[in-house]
């Protein structure tokens, strides 16, 4: 069987679901020239979106831990393609790509189309802003790996600028107010501590990171955490606390302005920084796609299967997909392991589909939480059958909390290479600073 006459399976979406399941499938399907696997993606690079906050306070460097697409398709069999999906044809089998364009907004890739037999989107979310005014003009987004490194750009800019001319008095210039206390929020509250003693130790000698700099965190809802196990929140806020980092829970913002954030209450927080982690929701453009079934968050209604509701040969999976989950009232969270998970089962539904055999039905197991505070502390429970809960704090949910991420680079570099890439970060860390400072 010619390439032109495989089956065309189309990926939409880089993140961390996406990838695995191209890099799969290539291993799987494309290197036995059993079916055509192309990845889609508007980026030539992937990060793991639970690195971002890191990278936003400036203790990780993106371009040391970002993948590059095109290295990853030649190594795991599958192809790539730069662009961004915007529409869909579901009665000729077409994805449609905007034109790529250069940083003088030329084109760069023109308009295009891309076939499909079967098709996963795998887009991610957004931030949601609720409608409030002020959000998408004075706030920060760590979406993507661009929008934290913005903002690592713009803090380091703050400090150099403090230290060079000054810091008026309530000036509210190294101010940062962080909006949604979900795991994002609070470990960059705590990444954000970090860092300020960091700059202070790299000669920034101006700045009294006690006086000068004031962290604070807003939750609408009663505890921080609010998505995880209550047990988490006090030992969370606690630390978060002791870090003098500023913590306001059942407060609802209601306006934004350079200056600050205004409460439904009328209080006022002053900041210069402000970033907005309050709530997801998939991507605008994707409500209705191709006449799709979407429900409020524009997420695509999927069944147990994956399968979109209205078209057995489109799936979805991670944060752009509504997936039920029996017993409970809520769909399958918004998580990285959901997303690997859903991966791990599309992998074999599809070779199945391809088949014509009858596909297995998702069934979530949450394997625990774990939000880390920079260098200080890591907070958690792991769940399983057979250790039931098992809650975690310290150095050994620290540990635990990093092997996350090796695990994450395992399903897409296999073990060999994982291990190398452990051995060479040992190696190479103690020759970089503990903080990007450029």
């Amino acid at each position: 069987m010619t390439t032109e006459q495989l089956p065309r399976i189309v990926v939409i979406g880089g993140g961390a679901g996406g990838l695995e399941l191209a890099s799969r499938l290539g291993d799987k399907l494309g290197r036995r020239h059993r079916a055509h696997v192309t990845l889609i993606d508007c980026s030539l690079t992937h990060l793991w979106k639970p690195l971002l906050h890191e990278v936003a306070a400036g203790t990780l460097d993106s371009y040391e831990d970002a993948l590059d697409y095109l290295a990853q398709a030649r190594w795991r069999g599958f192809d790539f393609r730069l662009g961004r999906f915007h529409s869909l044809d579901r009665e000729h089998r077409l994805v449609h790509l905007a034109p790529t364009l250069g940083a003088d907004e030329s084109i760069i890739i023109p308009e295009r189309t891309v076939p499909y037999d079967l098709l996963v989107i795998a887009i991610g979310s957004v931030t949601n802003d609720f409608g409030i005014s002020g959000v998408r003009e004075y706030c920060t987004f760590l979406d993507n790996r661009e929008e934290a490194d913005r903002f690592q750009q713009r803090l380091l800019e703050t400090y150099m600028r403090a230290q060079t001319q000054g810091i008026p008095a309530d000036s509210g210039l190294l101010n940062v107010a962080i909006v949604g206390a979900g795991a994002t929020g609070v470990e960059l509250a705590a990444e954000l501590h970090h860092t300020a003693r960091q700059f202070v130790a790299y000669g920034f000698d101006r700045i009294v990171p006690e006086k000068d700099v004031q962290l604070t965190l807003v939750e609408a809802a009663e505890r921080i955490l609010p998505a995880l196990p209550a047990r988490l929140s006090e030992p969370a806020e606690k630390e978060l606390k002791r870090l003098h980092v500023n913590v306001y829970t059942g407060k609802r913002v209601t306006r934004v302005t350079a200056n600050g954030l205004y409460m439904h209450d009328g209080m006022f927080v002053h900041a210069a920084l402000k970033v907005w982690a309050a709530g997801i929701k998939a991507p605008d453009f994707l409500k209705d796609i191709g006449g799709l079934e979407t429900n409020r968050l524009n997420q695509l209604v999927v069944h147990q299967t994956l399968q979109t509701t209205r078209d057995p040969d489109i799936f979805a999976l991670g944060d752009c997909a509504s997936c039920p989950r029996p017993g409970h009232d809520r769909p399958v969270p918004p998580t990285a392991q959901a997303a690997h998970q859903q991966a791990s089962l599309l992998v074999r539904s599809l070779a199945r589909r391809l088949k014509g055999k009858p596909l297995r039905k998702f069934v979530y197991h949450d394997y625990g939480s774990l939000v880390s505070l920079s260098e200080y502390t890591t907070v958690g429970n792991l769940m399983g059958n057979l250790t039931g809960d098992i809650w975690l704090e310290g150095w050994i949910a620290r540990i635990v909390y990093r092997s996350l991420y090796r695990l994450h680079q395992r399903a897409l570099f296999g073990a060999l290479r994982t291990v190398l890439l452990v051995i060479a970060d040992f190696l190479t860390r103690p020759t970089r600073p503990r903080t990007k400072l450029h």
